[in-house]
């Protein structure tokens, strides 16, 4: 049966490209003329910086920032003193943290700029 199937495919085919329209005027997809009639891909661009939220965190952890915002020794201090005990505080576990405060240096450099 399976002769006579393709047999017949095979005599359709032959009689369809008699008629004008039938025919691939145009190389297939598969073929090496197809491939070589395109023209070469545009080199891949290169990857976009990678994203910093994708890195795990490495500040303090909620709980240090707690211990340090709390501390008993800063409650009682003024609030120069006490923006002074935070930033020496996060300097401990090596963070920077900027503080600021009336007549501070960077306020004298914004001066002459």
């Amino acid at each position: 049966m399976r002769d006579v199937i393709a047999l017949l495919t095979r005599a359709l085919i032959q009689v369809l490209s008699v008629f004008p329209g039938t025919r691939r005027t145009t190389p297939g997809r598969h073929s090496a003329a197809h491939f070589a009639s395109r023209p070469t891909p545009a080199p891949a661009p290169e990857p976009a910086a990678p994203n910093p939220w994708r890195k795990p965190w490495a500040g303090p952890s909620a709980q240090q920032v707690w211990a340090i915002f709390r501390a008993e020794e800063a409650l009682h201090l003024s609030p120069v003193q006490r923006e002074r005990f935070f930033a020496t505080a996060f300097a401990e576990c090596g963070i920077d943290y900027p503080y600021r405060y009336p007549g501070d240096h960077f306020s004298i450099l914004e001066a002459r700029a």
